[in-house]
């Protein structure tokens, strides 16, 4: 009965958090377009926590090169929905006199497959790596991909350098352009909500995909290798294999991130994807709760969304003293006190996984109902 119960609780939970983020751009909207911005920055972020939480939270490999995933994936929709291709080849230009602007079921799988190439691509002389070493190696790789991205502009000009992509599509499907405001019963729906609804949609799909992971055998192995590699292949996982599905998997989130904001911001230059970004994302993962879905989802909303409420708190201190101190500054500081007080309140994070540290408990004795480690 109780289990019925509970089972009725989280289902009324779910709706009413679901009819929440339905009305929730509807809402921001009528304070301005920004804060709709805001939450769709924030979705975009979940998107990439959910794929470096594979790597990282499930497979216990540390990547500090992830943004490169997130800049191919852009790069990738950009090259293929931007009229830059078609005025730098001639070629590309007589095969589509009218323009390159694939639609979005052939772009987003483009970036994702990109993204995932490169992802195994970096796997494979990382698989006996651990710890710093990988951590380094990783870096050291988001760092090739953004200067090859800054200098692929002669002598052929692929990326166009310095300067970006620009005039890329916006995404439009179903005769509908989320580019443009669109208008329902009279009610006009901004651009920024048509795109908030977009990556809704897919910050649910790939919750689902990922929950199924954790739950499958795959999410078991990753989860082994995680706690003892040397177990783990003692068992007879392929811990190769492994490695390299973690890498590639969570890599086609980034891919799939990457075009979603090639597409709303309709412009992408290597300055987005700095190594500042790659940071950022793995201390989503660990602020939230590293291997807990719910938890890494809040990490990528509160440290997303963070540095924009702060803007408006950065302003009035910053006349508190004069001028004297940056705005800017200012706001970094208040992020960085913010991220230092949780972690030394929560080192496990601010939702951790419920079972974390389960077997590290002595069983209770039958004697007392203490634990051995209690005594």
């Amino acid at each position: 009965m109780m289990d019925f119960i509970n089972r009725q609780n989280k289902h009324v939970v779910m709706a009413v958090g679901a009819v929440l983020l339905l009305i929730l751009p509807l809402v921001l909207q009528t304070q301005g377009n920004a804060w709709v911005r805001i939450a769709d920055t924030a979705l975009l972020y979940v998107l990439l926590a959910l794929g470096l939480n594979i790597v990282v939270g499930y497979a216990g490999l540390l990547d500090l090169g992830y943004v490169a995933f997130y800049a191919l994936g852009a790069y990738m929709f950009g090259l293929l929905a931007s009229p830059h291709l078609t005025d730098t080849f001639a070629a590309v230009a007589a095969i589509f006199p009218n323009g390159l602007h694939m639609p979005l079921w052939v772009v987003i799988p483009a970036g994702a497959a990109l993204a995932g190439f490169f992802g195994i691509l970096l796997g494979a002389p990382t698989l006996k790596l651990r710890g710093d070493y990988l951590a380094i190696v990783t870096l050291g790789f988001g760092e090739i991909i953004r200067v090859f991205l800054n200098n692929l502009d002669h002598p052929v000009n692929i990326t166009n350098g310095p300067k970006g992509l620009n005039q890329i599509d916006s995404i439009h499907f179903f005769n509908v352009n989320l580019g443009k405001p669109a208008h329902l019963f009279g009610y006009e729906i901004a651009s920024v909500t048509l795109y908030y609804y977009l990556f809704l949609a897919l910050v649910v799909v790939s919750v689902i995909i990922c929950h199924r992971l954790e739950l499958s055998r795959i999410g078991r192995a990753w989860m082994a290798i995680r706690e003892d590699e040397i177990a783990a292949k003692a068992m007879g996982i392929n811990t190769r294999n492994m490695k390299l599905l973690a890498f590639g998997m969570g890599a086609t989130f980034g891919g799939v991130a990457g075009s979603m904001f090639g597409a709303f911001q309709g412009f992408v230059s290597p300055e987005s994807f700095s190594l500042m970004e790659s940071v950022m994302i793995v201390a989503m993962v660990v602020l939230g709760g590293i291997g807990h879905l719910p938890g890494v989802i809040l990490g990528a909303v509160l440290l997303s969304a963070l540095p924009e409420v702060l803007r408006y708190v950065a302003g009035p201190l910053q006349a508190m003293t004069g001028g004297r101190l940056d705005s800017a500054i200012l706001r970094q500081l208040l992020i960085a006190v913010a991220m230092i007080s949780v972690m030394l309140m929560r080192p496990r994070g601010l939702w951790p996984a419920p079972d974390h540290g389960k077997s590290l408990q002595k069983p209770a004795t039958p004697a007392t109902g203490r634990s051995v480690a209690a005594d």
